[in-house]
């Protein structure tokens, strides 16, 4: 790819890009790549780490701004295009350089290059999938951990810690992303956080979580109600199931990525939620929670064999509640392969009368 563009090196800045070609974990350090080369550069918080962690680029040591050592360690190994990740070095990170680059008279120009190892992470080797199912079945057994202690006495902000906790204690490095427990109202909002609202019955709560494991991640969601449902709430979580069920039995390996949104998008705007549904389908996961394919009605990206990402229609009502159910899977064969095990056929927690929560 890199002499595809002309380049004599590439600068690889972004972290999951960086973890996933060297293996180094630190959260400061720098990839230049040549057809000769493979160093990674770092400081001397990280220079033993980066020794440990990975076996096949050489670890140099540097100080200071990437201006103070990038140009003259280019200069020297004779590069003249040197590829950078547009869509992650910052522009004043790149003025300085081309400002150094200008003063000091040197023979280097500066190549901006999108999504390079991107397009390397999309196909997943046996090994990474085998760390993301195993980061979807935690996750998997946190959501039945989340359904033993969703109640009308809890807030939205102690379920989601409760459901972060089980996760840690059982082997996930941290989270994938803050959980969201969203209930009532609040699960209209797909990126809620959780609130000190306590749950109350008849109502939706919206929970979405995610476990990493050995780097990789799972993003998963289900909707429950506690107890009896409303009416327009129960039409919802049917029509964001058969939507979400359609595009799993449908979507195949070649297939664009925007014709596989549509598969769901067409049958929530034929029951009349069009508007309600207003992000994409899915998104890829592997190192990066939100990483290539994109699944959206803009989207020009391509699905393929060995790709992994997450089926999610959802309708979300302003001031009554939203609903969103989330899958992992991976193309397998040419067919959608459903990682996720939990159930969703049903979303009605039973035992909750429609009485008032606990007083605090």
């Amino acid at each position: 790819m890199m002499a595809e563009k002309g380049l004599d090196a590439l600068l690889v800045s972004q972290p999951e890009n960086c973890r996933y070609l060297s293996g180094f974990t630190g959260s400061s350090g720098w990839l230049i790549i040549s057809d000769s080369h493979a160093i990674l550069a770092t400081d001397s918080r990280y220079t033993e780490q980066a020794k440990q962690e990975t076996q096949y680029f050489e670890v140099m040591q540097i100080k200071g701004e990437l201006d103070s050592w990038l140009p003259e360690l280019a200069s020297g190994l004779r590069w003249h295009k040197l590829g950078f990740e547009a869509n992650h070095l910052s522009f004043a990170a790149h003025h300085k350089l081309s400002e150094t680059i200008k003063a000091k008279q040197l023979n280097l120009e500066l190549i901006p290059t999108i999504n390079l190892v991107e397009r390397l992470r999309c196909i997943k080797e046996p090994e990474e999938l085998e760390l993301i199912l195993k980061a979807v079945e935690l996750t998997d057994a946190a959501f039945e951990q989340a359904r033993a202690i969703i109640h009308p006495s809890v807030t939205e902000k102690e379920a989601a810690w409760e459901i972060e906790k089980f996760l840690r204690q059982n082997g996930s490095e941290g989270v994938a992303f803050d959980p969201i427990v969203a209930s009532g109202p609040n699960s209209a909002l797909p990126h809620a956080r959780p609130t000190e609202r306590i749950l109350h019955t008849g109502e939706v709560v919206l929970i979405d979580i995610g476990a990493r494991i050995g780097g990789y991640c799972s993003d998963f969601s289900r909707t429950l109600c506690l107890g009896k449902a409303h009416k327009t709430l129960q039409e919802i979580y049917n029509v964001v199931l058969e939507a979400q069920l359609a595009a799993i039995d449908r979507i195949e390996s070649g297939m664009a990525a925007a014709q596989a949104d549509q598969l769901a998008r067409n049958l929530i705007q034929q029951a009349g939620y069009a508007t309600a549904f207003g992000h994409g389908l899915g998104h890829g996961v592997g190192i990066a929670i939100h990483e290539p394919p994109t699944l959206s009605p803009t989207s020009t990206d391509c699905l393929l064999d060995g790709m992994v990402f997450t089926i999610e229609p959802g309708i979300y009502i302003t001031g009554l509640g939203g609903v969103r159910i989330e899958d992992v899977v991976t193309l397998e064969k040419g067919r959608a392969k459903v990682l996720t095990r939990s159930a969703k056929n049903s979303f009605q927690l039973s035992g909750f009368s429609n009485q008032q929560p606990i007083e605090r």
